[in-house]
């Protein structure tokens, strides 16, 4: 898990998925000295069994969840780009606002979401998620690296070449990260979401039981998993 500079750049869909799906790894970059980041795409304003409550309330509620979140890990800024959820399309101006922040804060290492449809991880299904990830591969490459893509972001944002991703993955990940030592900070980090959180008791047990399955393979109690992808130099 090393990294050039330490800037680790975490892209997801929607407020929450970070802490979710990667909240222990991110806690563990963080405590190596990882200076990180996140890029939420959607403003989450669908995710809600409530119906009592409307959109236009719930997006500034789940971006208030998603700064406490982020600051429980000790990440160092979340960025909104403010897509509708549910409705994240591969559109241009989505793969020039990710390629923007990726020249932005120059990661080596970008941590997001798996491009392909998965039928044994339900949350994996989400269309937000797979078109995200999709869209950050792209934006790695070539979008960001070539100085010719999206010329309207220069000079302020020079291209940028990123050394790594992690795509989030529950099924046979190549890459397996002991998290046992940040489980506890990522379930605190996940009580931040409590739109998303129902009985807390029931979260718990499935995220705990959830990664002690991705780390019995490597003897950890607890572990995150991802498909690693180095990109070429």
């Amino acid at each position: 898990m090393t990294a050039a500079n330490g800037r680790v750049l975490v892209v997801t869909a929607h407020p929450d998925d970070p802490e979710f799906l990667a909240g222990g790894t991110v806690a563990k970059l963080v405590k190596e000295g990882r200076e990180v980041t996140y890029v939420i795409v959607t403003n989450g304003n669908k995710g809600s069994g409530d119906r009592t409550i409307t959109s236009l309330r719930l997006a500034p509620i789940r971006e208030e969840e998603q700064q406490r979140a982020a600051r429980v890990l000790g990440v160092g800024h979340v960025e909104f780009l403010g897509y509708e959820d549910g409705e994240v399309e591969d559109t241009r101006g989505l793969r020039r606002d990710v390629t923007r922040q990726i020249r932005r804060w120059r990661p080596d290492l970008i941590i997001t979401q798996h491009p392909n449809r998965t039928y044994r991880n339900f949350p994996g299904w989400h269309r937000d998620h797979r078109i995200t990830g999709g869209v950050v591969l792209d934006c790695v490459y070539p979008l960001a690296r070539d100085h010719l893509s999206f010329p309207e972001l220069l000079p302020e944002y020079e291209p940028h070449q990123v050394r790594e991703i992690y795509l989030i993955q529950w099924e046979q990940p190549d890459l397996v990260v002991d998290i046992t030592g940040t489980m506890d900070v990522k379930l605190k980090a996940i009580t931040c979401h409590a739109s998303q959180v129902g009985d807390f008791s029931v979260v718990e047990a499935r995220m705990r039981a959830r990664a002690a399955v991705l780390g019995k393979a490597k003897g950890y109690p607890y572990a995150e998993g991802f498909d690693h992808v180095v990109v070429p130099g």
